[in-house]
């Protein structure tokens, strides 16, 4: 196997994006750790939500590193009329990368210690939106079903995009610590990225083949700090002829809640609107949801 680059770094909040120009076959491989403990720490996540949010952010970040401009964003949103998770919402914008679920706590205990994505959503949907720039908005909504998060996200590219994708996530939590990674391979048929797909074939032999060989990646292996994430793609792939790797950018938590901003929402309310709002003071508290930041703001 040829690689354009010697890359030999962990990766660790870091995607790695590749190609396989034979197979037309293109992929990105994610390991989070600290921005995941980041993210999680602005609320008191109980282990299944965490859980849940943590494979949300691994989803978010592969989809996102997807997108060539950094002015471009990533939204993923899956939400249900009265399930137990009530909206999970993430982003992600040039490495930035945020998330945040509102939950039923109380129906959460519920549940037990290892609930469905089911039992947690019941009869839900996923949306998945590209802010691209000079391109417009693009959003795909598919059935939140499935196992996980990722199979409903396979079922978007499939369903939305006409894209073959594979999508392989594992997430573990130890001594407090949060550790996620994901895998996505797609299938780009003769080359065509950018042109419009009118069908897709995953009995494609060049898709069939990397699939397989793909779909052999295990858990432990995403997750592994002693396996760096081109040598897990030079473990699966190592047979082809030319594999191109190319190091991401850095991912961190990008919450972009500011005064500035929430004070030029606020203007966009009418005046007795406002006037709701405001405390005996003629303060507006507004709380934001992503980072838990309290903002006062006399309105």
């Amino acid at each position: 196997m040829q690689e354009t680059t010697e890359i030999s770094e962990t990766f660790a909040n870091k995607p790695l994006s590749f190609t396989i120009p034979a197979r037309n076959v293109r992929g990105r491989a994610v390991r989070l750790d600290t921005v995941l403990d980041e993210i999680l720490a602005a609320h008191d996540y109980p282990p299944p939500i965490a859980l849940l949010l943590a494979e949300a952010l691994v989803l978010a970040t592969l989809m996102g590193s997807l997108l060539k401009d950094d002015q471009s964003q990533l939204t993923m949103q899956a939400q249900t009329q009265g399930g137990i998770v009530k909206l999970l919402v993430c982003d992600f914008k040039a490495g930035a990368l945020r998330g945040y679920v509102d939950f039923d706590e109380e129906r959460l205990r519920e549940l037990g210690a290892n609930p469905s994505l089911f039992a947690l959503f019941g009869k839900g949907y996923l949306g998945i939106t590209f802010d691209m720039v000079g391109k417009g908005r693009y959003q795909g909504i598919v059935p939140l079903e499935g196992e996980t998060l990722g199979e409903a996200c396979q079922s978007y590219f499939t369903q939305s995009e006409q894209v073959p994708t594979l999508i392989r996530t594992a997430v573990k939590v130890e001594g407090g610590r949060c550790v996620a990674g994901g895998f996505l391979l797609q299938h780009l048929a003769e080359g065509e990225e950018g042109r419009e797909r009118l069908h897709v074939r995953l009995d494609h032999p060049e898709w069939e083949h990397a699939a397989i060989l793909a779909g052999s990646l295990r858990h432990d292996e995403l997750l592994s700090s002693d396996l760096s994430l081109d040598a897990m793609v030079w473990r699966l792939f190592h047979e082809e002829d030319e594999v191109r790797i190319v190091a991401g950018q850095d991912v961190f938590r990008g919450c972009r809640c500011s005064r500035a901003h929430y004070e030029t929402v606020l203007e966009q309310f009418p005046e007795e609107d406002r006037a709701d709002m405001r405390d005996a003071d003629g303060i507006i508290a507004v709380d934001c949801a992503f980072c838990s930041r309290k903002f006062m703001i006399p309105a």
